[in-house]
């Protein structure tokens, strides 16, 4: 069958199959056709600026190091925490976010997957990376913005250099890790410098310093606090552009992380291989989550029943048996026999390290999304929220929600609660009746 938008495959087969979404919401009915001027009339026009430090543990603001961040904190929403979506990694909990939807439901259910039909994607591989049929389980609120009459831009959000469903940002650029943190900013101020006609109103930053650092150094080092020094300064940077532009009371930012970071000991390591033969199995992924997909004319139930058994620093279960409050294991993307890593440890076989030069990584994430070391920073400021407030953790894709409130454009399908996060936002100006 040509490959489709799960919520349309959904519809196809629900009566045979009785297919259902956990949705906290009816689907809203599409606007009729309007143009995009006109339906910019209808829609909010504060500007909203979401920015992703990518593995910006939530703890990390406690450091001291990042002065930019703890003002803006201070003088606006700051979250305990924010709990990622599992696995807690980069792909999956970055369109978890602009999509509302968990990575079971968004389709990215790892940096690195199988398609029954689109084959293989990984984070290097750029064709499939920029292929909007890996993207389109999800609608990013970029299409439902643009959908709204509003303009769009993104500095580096993953999935925003494919064609989702056809349609791309208004303004795009495909990710080069050799753009400074000053150069993204500077693009983001351009942006807004634009005029009102073209100006977008929702924008995008991302910044990857903090989690190269935590990956090569591990989170408890000089080198992460360096990092996080460095980028923020360029939050700093950005301010006082938007000081400048008379633009920083009058634009809601959001300011958030994927995932946390965990240390990982070299010698923390499960060497899958003299578990089970590779040999008997499709290997779809390694890392802290690990997949296998059966093979052909090979015997996998004795390789579940093997794995299923209690594991040193690791759990294994078919995809339809992982505990419920992971929402993992429906998509068929997730491989049949998934194993998560201990936090702290990793699943490599001795193939992959006897070829793999150089030291490994000192620092890890995709772990259970309830541990405390994979919690990310929320941090909201802006004249759409409340000042000085410390609130209460919750889902990443509550976020979501939050979002196309302050848009004031209709979500699309999402599993956030939008109640989750309303209590952050200054109350609503009172109505009168004549």
């Amino acid at each position: 069958m040509k490959h489709l938008p799960r919520l349309l495959l959904c519809s196809l087969v629900a009566l045979s199959t009785g297919c259902v979404f956990h949705r906290h919401a009816n689907e809203p009915t599409p606007p009729p056709p309007e143009t995009k001027a006109q339906q910019a009339k209808a829609v909010a026009t504060t500007p909203l600026l979401l920015i992703s430090i990518d593995a910006f543990r939530a703890d990390y603001i406690d450091r001291g190091v990042t002065p930019n961040l703890q003002a803006m904190a201070a003088s606006g929403v700051h979250a305990d925490s924010m709990q990622p979506s599992f696995p807690s990694l980069t792909f999956p909990n970055h369109y978890a976010i602009v999509t509302g939807l968990v990575p079971d439901h968004n389709g990215i259910v790892n940096n690195s997957m199988v398609d029954p039909e689109l084959g293989k994607f990984s984070l290097s591989d750029r064709k499939a990376v920029s292929n909007g049929l890996w993207w389109d389980e999800g609608t990013p609120l970029w299409e439902s913005a643009d959908a709204a009459g509003l303009r769009t831009a993104t500095m580096f959000w993953p999935g925003s250099e494919a064609d989702i469903q056809g349609k791309h940002p208004d303004f795009w650029k495909p990710f080069d890790g050799k753009v400074t943190a000053n150069q993204r900013v500077d693009q983001v101020l351009a942006w807004l410098d634009m005029p009102a006609d073209q100006r977008p109103t929702f924008v995008t930053l991302y910044f990857d310093a903090v989690d190269h650092a935590g990956h090569q150094y591990g989170p408890d080092t000089p080198q992460v606090n360096q990092a996080l020094s460095d980028t923020d300064a360029a939050i700093g940077r950005l301010v006082d552009g938007l000081r400048q532009r008379g633009l920083y009371d009058k634009i809601n930012i959001i300011v958030l992380a994927d995932h946390g970071m965990a240390s990982v000991p070299p010698d923390h390591k499960i060497l899958i291989d003299k578990l089970i033969d590779l040999k008997d199995v499709e290997l779809v992924n390694l890392g802290e989550v690990a997949g296998f997909n059966p093979k052909r004319k090979h015997d996998f139930n004795a390789v579940e029943e093997q794995m299923e058994q209690p594991q040193q620093h690791m759990h294994c279960w078919d995809k339809t048996r992982i505990p419920k409050r992971l929402n993992y294991g429906s998509n068929a993307r997730v491989p049949q026999l998934v194993c998560l890593a201990d936090t702290g440890w990793r699943i490599t076989t001795t193939d992959y390290l006897a070829k793999h030069k150089g030291p490994m990584s000192l620092g890890e994430h995709g772990y259970d999304n309830a541990d405390p070391l994979m919690q990310a920073l929320f941090i909201a400021h802006g004249p759409a929220f409340q000042s000085g407030i410390r609130y209460h953790s919750f889902p990443n894709v509550d976020v979501y929600p939050l979002m196309a409130h302050l848009l004031n454009i209709v979500p699309a399908f999402n599993d956030g609660h939008f109640e989750d996060v309303q209590g952050m936002l200054k109350p609503e100006p009172a109505t009168t009746t004549q």
